[in-house]
């Protein structure tokens, strides 16, 4: 026995002996040999890789909430929506601990058209238990990933609540811009889901196709955008403003101070703009908001922003895996940061901020909103006041409505029901309204959605055992025959406007397209006065 333990020692000393000469040695010098002692006396036999991985994902948790390491395969998946190749059930998420976290729906995916949200977590999937475990993402992709087609049950927990959502698999869709059409006569309204390598070009299009449908102020929706690449901000924000103007700043530690400013005059320099946002929209779309407010190029319409001027730069290994890395602060022309607070090492705590925001009454009340002096900044045109600390503080706020919502309706489209409602409709119908309706435009202004049609959606309901309740159908009931109608658009036509329909109930979208055509107020509000 004592022989046994010498022989451990001896090896033990072998292999620390090399460290040991110095009293203090370097940190990733004490890091290998925690690695080789691990993996030479370790009970079992370890992965090195797994290891390495962990020691990785450990040192990246004590740092910002948004440094991240992934595999070669959750790389692939994380930057595919940004390239313009992606498949999946549409939803980007991570695993913080042991629970599955939607990051964002990818909108139009079919995660987004049954309902599930950011910020819900996965509890299983099918008859597979998802929480509890430490698993990989690519593990987890294993039970939601599946042929076009194919359908899984989620099991969600929202807040207190268990929530099961029936997911058909399909083909998610890439475009940054899924949304465009004239609001009136004169307004154009375009919806931005991403920032991505083609976004720049697919808003400059699309604000070619609407000035020859007589646009002449633009209505830009940013709404739960979670961002993207820095640089098509800047590319899309230079759009509306004058060469040689600012339109962020970056700044850190070892990365080198830089302002990016416009090269050449954009294409949209007159004309009432207006820009969408709320507490989903976040990083790059942060940077577009930022930079019409700060040059008092447009009037930002909504709630508060997420709140996050962190830059990640790519750091990718020969295996295919990366770490982004958060190696600078951005900050918009006046100067602002608004990057939230953090506490190094607390991700959880980070992501709960929005509940906290909830609780706190911030998305009914413009009143909860802290202003403080010391973050207080000036445009650079008008000299009116903005603030930093926290995201983007619309110049005109819009409490969030609620008033359509209700557990019924929410039920009804955990279920599925209102697509396979719709695709039914129309793969029965679809001559007989293609020929009363040829194009999208004389759908959105003629077609309605009848009492008897709607009967279908609650005679599914009752099907799939979703009690049904008069109550809460007849408060719901305006925002699912809205639904409905954009549903049938969609899969009618190429253009078809699935959001023009919600547009009319939408509190935010109202309020946009009443400033932009007050062209007193919109002054006056971008002068400050």
């Amino acid at each position: 026995m004592r022989k046994v333990i010498l022989i451990l020692a001896v090896a033990s000393v072998a292999i620390l002996s090399v460290f040991a000469q110095e009293p203090r040695i370097a940190p990733e010098q004490k890091l290998r040999a925690a690695q080789a002692v691990i993996e030479q006396f370790y009970v079992e036999d370890v992965d090195s890789d797994t290891l390495v991985t962990e020691a990785i994902k450990a040192m990246l948790k004590t740092l910002d909430p948004h440094s991240a390491y992934t595999t070669p395969s959750e790389t692939k998946e994380f930057t595919e929506p940004l390239e313009g190749k992606f498949s999946g059930i549409g939803i980007q998420f991570n695993m913080p601990e042991d629970t599955v976290y939607v990051i964002q729906t990818i909108a139009g995916g079919p995660s987004e058209k049954v309902g599930i949200l950011a910020g819900d977590r996965i509890i299983a999937a099918n008859d597979t238990i998802l929480a509890g475990k430490k698993m990989k993402n690519t593990d987890v992709m294993k039970y939601l990933r599946g042929p076009k087609g194919s359908v899984v049950d989620l099991q969600i927990k929202r807040g207190s609540e268990i929530i099961v959502f029936t997911v058909t698999r399909d083909d998610i869709p890439l475009y940054s811009v899924d949304e465009t059409f004239m609001a009136d006569a004169t307004t154009g309204y375009i919806r931005i889901t991403r920032f991505a390598e083609e976004t720049a070009l697919e808003v400059h299009d699309a604000i070619k196709k609407l000035r020859k449908q007589g646009m002449k102020n633009l209505i830009l929706d940013v709404s739960d955008n979670g961002g993207g690449y820095l640089g098509a901000a800047f590319e899309l924000a230079s759009e509306f403003l004058p060469a040689g103007t600012p339109v962020v700043s970056t700044a850190g530690r070892a990365a080198k101070a830089h302002t990016y400013t416009t090269e050449a005059r954009g294409d949209f320099l007159d004309g009432r703009v207006v820009v969408m946002v709320n507490q989903n929209s976040a990083s790059a779309a942060e940077i577009l908001a930022g930079a019409l407010q700060d040059n008092d190029r447009a009037l930002i319409v909504g709630r508060r922003t997420f709140g996050k001027g962190l830059v990640q730069r790519p750091f990718p290994f020969p295996d295919g895996s990366m770490i982004r890395l958060t190696v600078s602060r951005y900050y918009t022309p006046s100067g602002r940061c608004i990057q939230k607070h953090y506490d190094k090492g607390k991700g959880e705590e980070y992501q709960m901020e929005l509940l906290n925001r909830y609780q706190a009454g911030e998305l009914w009340s413009a009143d909860s909103i802290q202003r403080p002096d010391s973050l207080r900044y000036e445009t650079l045109r008008n000299r009116r006041p903005v603030y930093g600390g926290g995201g983007i503080i619309p110049d005109v706020f819009v409490a969030a409505d609620t008033s359509y919502y209700s557990v019924y309706y929410r039920d009804l489209v955990a279920k599925g029901l209102l697509n396979k409602v719709a695709i039914n409709y129309v793969d029965t119908h679809r001559a007989d309204l293609l020929a009363q309706y040829p194009d999208a435009r004389a759908f959105r202004e003629n077609f309605v959605v009848t009492d008897e049609f709607l009967q279908r959606l609650i005679d599914a309901g009752t099907a799939a055992k979703v009690e049904y309740k008069e109550d809460q159908w007849l408060r719901s009931k305006p925002i699912i025959a809205a639904v409905m109608s954009g549903l049938l658009a969609r899969d009618l036509y190429e253009d078809g406007s699935y959001y023009y329909p919600l547009s009319r109930l939408n509190k935010d979208f109202l309020e946009a397209l009443t400033l932009i055509n007050d062209e007193e107020r919109y002054t006056q509000l971008l002068k400050g006065l």
